[in-house]
């Protein structure tokens, strides 16, 4: 009787038991059995040009789709070309599962080729790490990454699974039954610490709300935009939570850019963190010593880190709303909201002015204006780059859950996230448009994977912010030691859209402002993967230049 092989156990089970369909990879020997299965089974493999974007990808992907994304590679350099995506998947807190192949068994501690310790290797950085050894336990491995990744705080997972599993068969009545992995079991906050929550939010006079990436689901933005609007509190939201209030809403701070968000924090009475971390891009929760604070997150050891709270939420975010919003009361505060608006908004007079003028050379926050006219804000906007990801940040609008988002802004700061971030994007939301902007020095990272998303059909825009640098150090480097000791961070002017269309995608140069929109049309007429490559100023430095030159200072 003709059993059934461990690499297609793998398809199997991602596909009929845990839904998932799309699968981000590079080939190699030691995973062609998982390849096969994959035909056998229907399960959509983008196969990419580095293993870092496929990683990459697979974390988008799990932020678009709302499944746990799949990355596989092969042993040895493929599985460490995958550890760069997979420590920036750790530190952003996303359900990334790490399959990779490795040494048979049967060659271990022999010197065989790519024989190295991988599960040791990587055990600081995921949840849970394991190697199957027995071909009947493979769908109740891969099951069990899939539970780690997405339970309790989401992060990512490894499974090494080596040809003595992958190309060995076992019969139906020997394989372990296994369930599917993303059932997700939720738990709320103490009904005590929502009751005094809610008292502090009727009482305040001047609330503000934050909240980050842990408002993972829709219906979570659903709940939060709700919340705010019953509350009169104006918001402020970043990372993958941005956009579950829309920018355009009046309670929004994104009208005055960053300055919104910084200018805010100093002058309310009460925080209400949801979660989102106090990390140094909120100076570790210092910028508001004179408020009360209410944090929400499902893990209760980040409640009070960096900053103590007067009232913690320990729950799913989605319990959390549920139960606070009933005792909410109703409020007014369009006095409050004027007067912080009032604050702030003088403050981004002169960004705004460079988005909405016409300059020559091309000012950065301006291409991103205008990219943004050309394309409209139903969009999903991915920044990529030091300077390049605050104009972008600061121009665009999102107005759904993560659809403008820093795939480089995170804990690790990340370059070369954006095309890979775009791929995983616009293969989760097809009918969605998928536009990276990028920094010049960024979009060299991974700049082949033009040619997956021609193979693949996946027609993302690319707007390259070309200041002929790695602006962020050139100008951090100017201002630490003189612009006469510029050293490695000058790249000079790149032709990125010939790359482009050298793959099979579309592609322009542009210098001149009258000549963005135009050009940006043209490409999304295009169908086809397109880069703009457009000539900015390059003596435009960001305040978040100053911020990461002034985090360095020892004294």
């Amino acid at each position: 009787m003709q059993g059934i092989y461990g690499g297609h156990l793998v398809a199997r089970h991602l596909k009929e038991t845990e839904g998932i369909d799309t699968v981000f990879s590079l080939s190699g020997g030691h995973i062609d059995r998982i390849y096969d299965g994959f035909l056998e089974y229907g399960v959509r493999l983008i196969d990419v040009r580095h293993e870092q974007a496929a990683a990459m990808a697979a974390h988008a992907w799990s932020i678009f789709s709302g499944k746990p994304g799949i990355c596989i590679a092969t042993a040895g350099p493929g599985f460490t070309n995958t550890l760069t995506g997979l420590v920036n998947a750790a530190l952003e807190n996303a359900p990334l599962v790490l399959i990779s192949g490795a040494t048979a068994v049967r060659d271990w501690q022999k010197g065989a080729l790519q024989e190295m310790e991988q599960t040791a290797m990587v055990r600081p950085f995921v949840k849970w790490a394991a190697t199957c050894h027995d071909v009947k336990r493979v769908p109740e491995y891969i099951s069990a990454a899939i539970r780690h990744a997405v339970s309790g705080r989401p992060g990512p997972v490894f499974l090494e699974l080596p040809p003595d599993v992958l190309n060995v068969s076992a019969q139906e009545n020997e394989i372990v039954p296994a369930g599917s992995g993303a059932v997700v079991y939720k738990s709320g906050p103490d009904p005590a610490a929502v009751a005094k929550a809610a008292e502090m939010i009727n009482q305040a006079k001047k609330p503000m709300l934050l909240a980050g990436s842990g408002i993972a689901t829709d219906q979570a933005a659903e709940l939060l935009t709700e919340l705010v609007e019953k509350a009169g509190i104006p918001c402020g939201l970043t990372n993958n939570g941005r956009g579950a209030v829309s920018d355009l809403n009046p309670l929004s701070l994104w009208d005055g850019g960053q300055m919104g968000l910084m200018a805010g924090m100093p002058q309310a009475d009460l925080v209400i963190a949801l979660g989102i971390r106090f990390n140094w891009l909120l100076l570790f929760g210092e910028g508001f010593p004179q408020a009360c604070v209410i944090r929400a997150d499902i893990d209760s050891s980040e409640l009070s880190r960096n900053r103590a709270c007067d009232v913690g939420l320990a729950g799913d975010m989605e319990m959390t709303l549920k139960a606070l919003l009933p005792l909410v009361e109703n409020k007014d505060r369009s006095q409050w909201l004027g007067e912080l608006k009032e604050s702030y908004l003088p403050l981004d007079a002169a960004e705004e002015a460079a988005r909405t003028t016409a300059s020559d050379p091309i000012h950065p926050a301006r291409l991103a204006f205008q990219v943004r006219q050309a394309v409209g804000d139903d969009a999903i906007y991915i920044m990529d780059g030091g300077d390049t990801a605050y104009f972008g940040l600061t121009s665009f609008k999102a107005i759904q859950r993560a659809h403008v988002l820093a795939a480089s802004g995170g804990l690790l700061g990340c370059l070369g996230t954006g095309l890979p971030f775009a791929m995983g994007a616009k293969a989760a939301l097809p009918h969605k448009k998928v536009v990276v902007f990028n920094g010049d020095g960024s979009f060299g990272f991974n700049a082949m994977e033009f040619d997956t998303f021609k193979r693949h059909d996946l027609p993302i825009l690319c707007v390259v912010n070309n200041d002929q640098a790695w602006g962020m150090i050139k100008h951090g480097q100017e201002i630490c030691y003189g612009g006469e000791r510029v050293i490695g961070s000058e790249l000079g002017v790149v032709h990125y859209e010939q790359v482009a269309m050298a793959l099979g995608g579309y592609g322009e140069f542009v210098d001149k402002d009258d000549q963005i929109i135009p050009a940006v049309q043209r490409a999304l007429e295009s169908g086809k993967p397109a880069c703009i490559n457009a000539l900015t100023d390059p003596c435009v430095t960001s305040p978040a230049t100053l911020l990461f030159s002034e985090s360095l200072k020892m004294e």
